[in-house]
């Protein structure tokens, strides 16, 4: 069976391991210390019932560790690492791992945030890096900043889901030895 760590299983990876356990091709690993909050229940694959769980606890991942993903042993025994996680620790150190066919745990980024999205595999040219660890420490939400101010269903925003989806298939072409591409970049 194909073993795949997804980190995080907010609102790429609550939709993302809900996808690929549904195909029964994968053994997945899901780690995520967050619970469940009311206001993800707009754009995270939850229900209300859910609100106040572990977010692992209530995903169909095969196993669940509530822990953060600190140290690069952590990421070993895996055929795939998938980061959906909300900050750039965690991303900083899949990229340590390194880039291509010699990256020892082969990895894949998955972001959104509002409109815009990204897949960004270990097959990306290197010299991207420290483009794609830019940004802000800390955690950052997959909505919009209308959204994440104001509330309104009118402002949400669904690119977590089309990451999600884009993700599964590219994880299905590559356990099958298709060709895949580096990167994707979305904005809807």
């Amino acid at each position: 069976m194909r073993k795949i760590l997804i980190i995080g299983v907010g609102g790429i990876g609550s939709f993302l391991v809900q996808f690929l356990n549904k195909s029964g091709m994968y053994y997945i690993t899901a780690s995520d210390p967050d619970k469940v909050e009311k206001k993800n229940l707009t754009y995270q694959n939850y229900n209300d019932s859910d609100v106040g769980n572990l977010k692992v606890m209530q995903s169909s991942a095969h196993l669940k560790h509530p822990f953060k993903i600190l140290v690069k042993e952590q990421l070993e025994g895996y055929d795939l690492v998938i980061c959906c996680a909300d900050n750039l620790d965690v991303r900083r150190l899949l990229y340590r791992e390194g880039f291509g066919e010699d990256c020892k745990n082969k990895w894949l980024d998955l972001r959104a945030q509002g409109r815009n999205g990204a897949l960004i595999s270990y097959l990306a040219d290197s010299k991207y890096s420290d483009v794609f660890n830019s940004g802000p420490d800390g955690s950052f939400s997959c909505q919009s900043e209308d959204y994440n101010i104001s509330r309104n269903p009118a402002d949400l925003q669904f690119t977590n889901i089309a990451i999600a989806g884009i993700a599964s298939q590219w994880i299905h072409r590559w356990f099958n030895g298709e060709e895949v591409q580096d990167k994707i970049i979305i904005n809807v």
